[in-house]
């Protein structure tokens, strides 16, 4: 999760988030280069006086209407590259289906025959010794890392927003709609996220916490929450 005074992101949990913190890193060295030039540009029309022959060669028009081009380019396809990953939902391991009230979260398993639960926020006054005011819930997500998990979102009364940015996830959740995504957990571990929809005036109130843990302690869970 984010830290106090954290300027960047928190750390990459899934493939999808690793590649969403290095296309940033891309697209800023881009803009740094970008803004470099046109500051060196500047300086140097400020320094000098440019020579008529140089503001109108067709030398440096071709090179600034070339330039932008490769720019976009190269901002592009790494770009499509991660949308369709972010889109792509093949054989998943595990579907679960999260639906948003007014202000909770409902869970279903959909490969098992009953393993459902509403996850609640823990008021503050029962938080137990290092858990997280405003974050921590009843009912965790328990999810078997490294396995491909399919999610399907909606919601039962207003819109809401299903959010984990350790995992690169944020989907809506709109009534009688259903949106689907997907992740995949590179390590065992807690994260945390919220509702990222203006849902009411309990909105910062319905926290997202997904547990990630090895296969035999999911079917472990999962054996004693069906039973």
């Amino acid at each position: 999760m984010a830290n106090q005074s954290q300027f960047g992101f928190q750390d990459a949990s899934s493939p999808i988030m690793e590649e969403l913190v290095e296309f940033h890193d891309h697209a800023l060295m881009v803009a740094l280069a970008i803004c470099s030039l046109v500051l060196y540009l500047l300086t140097l029309m400020l320094a000098e006086k440019l020579s008529s022959n140089t503001v109108d060669a067709q030398e440096v028009e071709l090179i600034w209407t070339i330039l932008p081009a490769i720019v976009l380019i190269l901002l592009a396809l790494p770009s499509l590259q991660i949308l369709y990953m972010m889109d792509e939902t093949d054989e998943p391991d595990l579907t679960l289906k999260a639906i948003g009230h007014q202000w909770y979260w409902a869970y279903e398993y959909t490969d098992f025959k009953d393993l459902t639960f509403d996850s609640y926020m823990v008021p503050t006054t029962e938080l137990s010794p290092g858990h997280f005011r405003l974050l921590e819930v009843d009912h965790r997500i328990v999810v078997p890392m490294e396995s491909p998990i399919r999610i399907i979102i909606t919601a039962n009364d207003v819109l809401h927003s299903w959010a984990v940015p350790s995992l690169g996830v944020k989907t809506d959740a709109i009534p009688g709609r259903l949106n689907q995504t997907s992740f995949i957990t590179t390590r065992p571990g807690i994260f945390y996220g919220q509702c990222s929809e203006i849902c009411g005036a309990n909105h910062s109130y319905m926290p997202i916490v997904v547990e990630s843990t090895p296969l035999t302690h999911f079917e472990h869970w999962s054996a004693l929450l069906s039973s």
